[in-house]
């Protein structure tokens, strides 16, 4: 295992807390907006639009665009 996946698997639960914490504010925020909301459909929204991001990431990663980042 190379310095590269040490320091990011030594991070993968905050990462991933990250990431959960950010879908759930998201989920409350909806439900403020919208007290009517279906929360199952609210969710799949919700993760069809990070899903989107994260392909976008890894198009701009296999162009390079983070090479010299």
């Amino acid at each position: 295992m190379d310095a590269i996946e040490k320091e990011l698997l030594s991070r993968k639960e905050e990462i991933q807390k990250e990431l959960e914490l950010l879908f759930k504010a998201n989920m409350k925020i909806t439900d403020w907006d919208v007290p009517e909301a279906d929360d199952t459909k609210a969710a799949n929204i919700l993760l069809d639009i990070m899903q989107e991001k994260i392909d976008a990431l890894r198009t701009d990663v296999a162009e390079g665009k983070f090479k010299n980042y």
